[in-house]
């Protein structure tokens, strides 16, 4: 039986529809506008691009939109005083900066320099540490919207057997640490996993976040298992003409999806949510800064 395919379009709509209605709440109730500030170093085009999916929709949500674009060779301190004025303006209760940065660039030390509440992307340390010892922090994009997907497919996670192939710091770690507050058994594999199929054979849910297009094929997968694939590769596609590409996620989706339960799309699936999750992140911080109850079903 062919998997169910789990529509992140749809579900990234409904939750920028909730987004929608808190921003009109809080400038009814609180005259409050929540504010998000993107900020762009360089001329890298997938950057551009997410950067104007991001401030288009940040305006539809009704929210305000702070775009700040640099050359690619602005210097560092240049960028940190940028910061500096962003983590003190009140009308931004969001920050973001879209990686990659330019080379001479230190990206560690820009991420730690957003002020903790301000961070939406869920990077800064303090973050990392708060999501990981299980207290109140603003969680990674991606992560937070494959959990939300899981959370509507299944509804409790709670001891399902999950398996991360990825350990990166933008979605495999807090990726782990979001399926253990649900309390789901998690192992956290990669490329250089011994016997990677068969650890990711036993699992109730794959999230499939290692970077390499394909990687992930049908007898890996557990029968009615549940694949997240957050992978998005740009592989050469000559059946459609020359120098032709397409996108493809972590998962071979034909051979993945004729044996699990439920399996998202690439594009469709992931990729929409992350951007969703990111107005949530910037409603919730603006809340946390001015006292007020949070939102139900924005964050984790």
């Amino acid at each position: 039986m062919a998997a169910e395919i789990i529509d992140g379009k749809a579900l990234a709509a409904d939750l920028r529809g909730k987004v929608a209605d808190h921003v009109a709440r809080l400038k009814a109730e609180h005259d409050l506008v929540p504010g998000l500030a993107v900020v762009l170093v360089g001329e890298d085009p997938a950057s551009q691009v997410y950067v104007r999916s991001k401030g288009k929709m940040t305006l539809e949500v009704g929210m305000a939109s702070f775009e700040h674009r640099l050359g690619a060779d602005t210097e560092e301190g240049e960028l940190l005083s940028l910061i500096a004025r962003l983590n003190t303006d009140p009308k931004v209760h969001g920050i973001l900066v879209q990686l990659p940065l330019p080379d001479h660039i230190n990206e560690e030390l820009v991420i730690n320099a957003i002020d903790p509440s301000k961070d939406v992307d869920g990077f800064h340390i303090l973050n990392v540490g708060l999501l990981g010892t299980g207290q109140k922090s603003m969680v990674p994009c991606t992560p937070l919207g494959c959990l939300m997907m899981l959370r509507q497919y299944h509804g409790s996670l709670s001891g399902l057997d999950a398996v991360v192939i990825g350990r990166s710091n933008i979605v495999g770690k807090p990726m782990a640490q979001l399926l253990l507050g649900d309390s789901c058994t998690v192992t956290i594999a990669h490329s250089r996993t011994r016997d990677l199929p068969g650890i990711v054979r036993r699992a109730d849910i794959v999230v499939a976040a290692v970077g390499r297009p394909e990687m992930v094929t049908g007898d890996w997968i557990k029968p009615g298992a549940t694949v997240i694939d957050v992978g998005i590769n740009r592989v050469d596609a000559p059946e459609r003409g020359e120098g032709k590409t397409r996108l493809v996620g972590d998962c071979e989706f034909d051979s993945c999806a004729a044996v699990a339960g439920a399996i998202t799309p690439v594009p469709g699936g992931v990729g929409p949510m992350t951007i969703a999750c990111l107005l949530a992140n910037t409603v919730t911080a603006c809340c946390r800064a001015h006292g007020i109850d949070e939102p139900d079903g924005l964050t984790a």
